[in-house]
C-alpha cells in the first residue's frame, strides 16, 4: 500500500500536462480580455472612420460623425 502511494505521488509530480492545459487556458482568457477591451475602446472611432470613408467613396459628400449621416456634395 505504501509503495503504491509513493508511486502515485511520484507520478503526479512528473505529470505536467494538466498544468500546461491550465496555463494555456489562462493565456487564452487573457487574450480574449485584451481583444474585448480593444474593440470596446476603438469601436466608435472605427465606426466613424469607416462611415466617413464610405461617404466619400460613395457620393463624395461629407460625413457628419455626430449624426452618422452623409450629406451629398453641393455643386455651385
Amino acid at each position: 500500500m505504501l509503495s503504491a502511494l509513493k508511486y502515485l505521488t511520484s507520478r503526479l509530480r512528473r505529470e505536467e500536462t494538466g498544468a500546461t492545459a491550465v496555463e494555456y487556458g489562462i493565456m487564452v482568457g487573457l487574450i480574449a480580455v485584451v481583444i474585448i477591451v480593444a474593440v470596446t475602446l476603438l469601436g466608435d472611432n472605427l465606426t466613424q472612420m469607416f462611415g466617413q470613408i464610405a461617404c466619400q467613396v460613395g457620393s463624395g459628400g461629407t460625413y457628419t460623425a455626430a449624426t452618422g449621416t452623409c450629406a451629398a456634395p453641393t455643386t455651385p
